[in-house]
């Protein structure tokens, strides 16, 4: 018996050495599968980021010629722009762009801020479960929506209180700009007030301080980088936004002097001309040095917020 059993492996090695082939077979497949993965993943960033340097190219390629046609004063410091007299100031729309964001946050982030805290630290569960889902409701609704509701609903209400003729002006396209953005600023600071650890709180108490002076003393504070952040994010999404303020603002170019003259600011004034105009013009040339001043605005803004959370993350 045992004669015949020699040089004969044992079931139990066949099936030990079926099982390490199956191993080594499932092993090299998500070998493959990963590298494929990697190759797949790294492909996509280089698509994406090709696709970000022509559209960078691109728009300033096109801008920069607008320099071969008038000089750069004329352009960021003159007042006048009446393209039919090759006159191309732009002065007046970067200043209501500015005053445009400016009244927008000073509106929206103190309700964001007070929204947030309420959110994260003053709300019982069930609200916080109504506030947070509507919020983000709120952030994916389309811009041109807002823009039919200030038309349709503000400008009138504004005419009613004010007595103007027609409303439009800086503070209809705020006010718009404001009910956009405060979901995005309130829901990144309710996040970062969340993230604040539960030893400050702790501490605060322990010291003797009262609900509000450990909200607002401690909380607040500790939590500063990530409302800048939202805020930031919130300016981006404002000084970027087109159809909304198309639509209250007036589309006139000139400086808005009061807070209902009709005006135009960066974005505005290029979708109501791009689609008028001869591409090798200067006038084109005009409205992509626009493009390409929004376009280094929301990079460096983007820059900034990266930089804070860097900053929040080696802080931890």
């Amino acid at each position: 018996m045992e004669s015949q059993t020699i040089g004969t492996p044992a079931p139990g090695r066949k099936a030990s050495a079926a099982a390490g082939r199956a191993r080594d077979r499932r092993h090299a497949r998500r070998l493959i599968a990963n590298r494929l993965s990697g190759y797949y993943f790294r492909g996509s960033i280089l698509a994406l980021c090709l696709v970000l340097g022509l559209v960078i190219v691109f728009i300033g390629r096109t801008a920069l010629l607008l320099f071969g046609q008038i000089s750069p004063a004329d352009f960021f410091f003159s007042f006048n722009w009446t393209p039919e007299e090759d006159a191309f100031g732009a002065a007046s729309f970067i200043l209501n762009t500015v005053l445009l964001t400016l009244l927008t946050l000073a509106i929206a982030v103190p309700v964001s801020v007070g929204m947030a805290v309420l959110t994260a630290e003053i709300a019982p569960k069930w609200l916080k479960a109504f506030i947070r889902p509507t919020l983000d409701l709120l952030v994916g609704i389309p811009s041109i929506v807002y823009g039919y509701l200030g038309l349709t609903v503000l400008l009138p209400f504004l005419r009613h209180i004010s007595g103007e003729s027609l409303a439009d002006g800086l503070l209809a396209a705020a006010l718009v700009l404001a009910l956009m953005v405060l979901p995005t600023i309130t829901r990144v600071s309710d996040d970062a007030i969340t993230l604040v650890p539960r030893k400050y709180r702790d501490a605060a108490y322990a010291l003797g301080s009262t609900r509000i002076q450990t909200i607002f003393r401690i909380v607040v504070p500790a939590a500063g980088r990530g409302i800048l952040s939202a805020v930031i994010l919130g300016m981006t999404r404002a000084i970027g936004e087109t159809m909304a303020v198309v639509m209250v603002i007036g589309n006139t170019p000139q400086l808005a002097r009061t807070l209902f003259t009709p005006a135009s600011v960066l974005t505005s004034n290029i979708v109501m001309q791009i689609s008028n105009v001869e591409f090798d013009s200067t006038w084109n040339y005009a409205l992509h040095m626009m493009a390409f001043l929004l376009l280094l605005i929301s990079f460096a803004m983007i820059m900034i917020v990266r930089i804070l959370g860097r900053k929040r993350g080696e802080a931890k």
